[in-house]
């Protein structure tokens, strides 16, 4: 045991020094992961066409492809959330009725802080929320340009990188790189895909609900929640706490309010709890522990970004863990017997 010890300081320092320069290197090393993020799930169209078409050729199809799509999505996110803040703008009144109605009942029960909270529950806080959000939604088409320029030139550099791991000494490593590689942007595929899946049933089942409860800007929801799943666990209780605060707005019943909360609760539960799983199997190599662990992780170092990209993160880790024997037993610990099975 004492032998031990001085030999995990080494790890735990390491450790500490690469969660603090992700953190302070937020805004050089985030739009490189979401880079890489990107090129994992492209390189396999890249990479069909360039063998019928010239590479540059080849890379304006997927790169049009990729705006199209970032664009496509940005507008019907602002739209919806704009659509969805312009309404709650229109109910602020309702909004602070409601708190005033709360605060007088709390202070009927001794607790007099409520006062406090329902005078800070005003317009002008609405207001400032809402261009927290535009503003948010701002930096993320910045962000997304610097990736697109990113993913431009890394695609260009696939081909060139796996010639030159190729090239290295020791050949052993090289092919352990390349499957790492391989084996990760796979996994990487295969989450995207289910998450998306998973993420239109999410918002086909809000907006189906939401339209027959009578919910105004059931379309809008809709969207809400599909978008917002994509960020797991955070995401999807997000999705259901804004409509059940709208319902509550709109109904000026607590019973609506539940029954929304409780309705939207039950479909996150039954997708997210039951039908995910069964549908994602062990192929992706990680427990659900450490997919809770890896949201907040890398919320707290980039923010949202983090949130959505922490889990392929750990996948790629532990995709490359199961490559050497010197980190193979972390894989196995932390993965699911799907991860620690793909070793070679």
């Amino acid at each position: 045991m004492t032998e031990r010890a001085p030999a995990a300081v080494p790890t735990i320092l390491t450790a500490i020094a690469t969660t603090t320069a992700l953190y302070f290197a937020d805004a050089v090393l985030a739009p490189v992961a979401g880079a890489l993020f990107i090129i994992a799930v492209l390189w396999p169209l890249q990479n069909r066409l360039q063998t019928h078409l010239p590479r540059v050729f080849a890379l304006a199809i997927v790169a049009a492809l990729l705006l199209g799509i970032f664009l496509v999505f940005m507008s019907v996110v602002t739209l919806s959330f704009g659509r969805i803040g312009r309404s709650l703008m229109a109910d602020v009144g309702q909004f602070q009725l409601l708190y005033t109605r709360l605060a007088e009942w709390l202070e009927g029960h001794g607790i007099l802080l409520a006062g406090v909270w329902a005078d800070n529950v005003n317009s002008r806080l609405l207001l400032r929320a809402l261009q927290g959000i535009s503003a948010r939604l701002n930096t993320m088409v910045a962000f997304g340009l610097v990736v697109l320029v990113y993913v431009i030139l890394g695609l260009l550099e696939v081909s060139d990188l796996g010639n030159r791991i190729r090239r290295l000494a020791d050949s052993r490593n090289a092919a352990h790189i390349i499957k790492g590689f391989a084996l990760s942007s796979s996994r990487i595929r295969r989450y995207l895909l289910i998450r998306t899946i998973m993420s239109a049933a999410t918002g086909l089942a809000v907006w189906a609900f939401a339209t027959a409860f009578g919910l105004r800007l059931a379309a809008e929801w809709g969207i809400v929640a599909f978008t917002l799943n994509y960020i797991p666990f955070i995401g999807p209780w997000i999705a259901t706490l804004l409509p059940t605060c709208y319902a509550l707005a709109q109904f000026q019943s607590p019973q609506s309010a539940l029954v929304v909360f409780a309705c939207l609760s039950a479909v996150q539960f039954v997708i997210g709890s039951y039908i995910e799983p069964r549908v994602a199997g062990n192929t992706l190599g990680i427990s659900p522990w450490l997919v809770l662990f890896s949201v907040f992780l890398w919320t707290f170092l980039w923010g949202i970004f983090g949130a959505f990209i922490g889990v392929p993160i750990t996948i790629a880790v532990l995709a490359f863990c199961t490559q050497f024997a010197s980190t193979r037993w972390i894989a196995e610990l932390l993965g699911t017997e799907g991860m620690a099975d793909s070793r070679t």
